[in-house]
């Protein structure tokens, strides 16, 4: 199963394929366009996107990808320093499946995963 992180910090990605890549094959983009690319591309079984990255911010992202046929179905999850009530509303309305704020830990993270892949987090 494959699960696509977005985010522009190198660590970021790096911790995250550390945490969940005994489980899930992990795809890395390093920015918004990249991420829809890749989405389209190769169909992850769940996104993980930052909204605040270069050429194409999470929020552009996200409408790009719910909007597009090929990807609508694919749960998005926003993982963002972003902590405010209102990008957790934003994201939501703009059809994101969950919010997580950085710092996070694994324990949510792979609840959260879990839930919308219906598998043992």
């Amino acid at each position: 199963m494959i699960i696509l992180i977005a985010d522009d910090e190198q660590s970021v990605r790096s911790l995250v394929r550390r945490l969940l890549g005994d489980k899930y094959i992990v795809l890395e983009a390093a920015d918004g366009e990249e991420a829809v690319d890749m989405a389209r591309r190769r169909e992850p079984a769940l996104i993980l996107l930052d909204i605040l990255m270069p050429k194409m911010s999470g929020y552009a992202a996200l409408r790009a990808i719910k909007t597009d046929p090929v990807t609508k179905g694919i749960p998005v999850v926003m993982l963002t320093g972003l902590g405010d009530e209102l990008d957790k509303k934003l994201a939501k309305q703009m059809g994101a499946d969950g919010y997580i704020t950085k710092p996070f830990s694994l324990q949510d993270l792979r609840k959260t995963i879990g839930r919308l892949l219906k598998s043992p987090g």
